[in-house]
């Protein structure tokens, strides 16, 4: 026995609910990629502790 088809409004909401998912998947990625671009640069160093030290 079959189950009853899906109505329009679920497809066009899983459409774009998968949309969304992809939209957020890519931000995640892009976050990341940045991220360790920084890093392996170089350009991430801890802050030194002798700076704001006046004495």
């Amino acid at each position: 026995m079959a189950l009853r088809p899906e109505h329009e409004l679920h497809q066009r909401r899983k459409g774009r609910n998968v949309g969304v998912g992809l939209l957020l998947v890519s931000f995640i990625v892009l976050v990341f990629a940045l991220t360790f671009v920084k890093v392996t640069r170089g350009d991430f160093e801890l802050p030194n502790a002798q700076t704001g030290a006046n004495g």
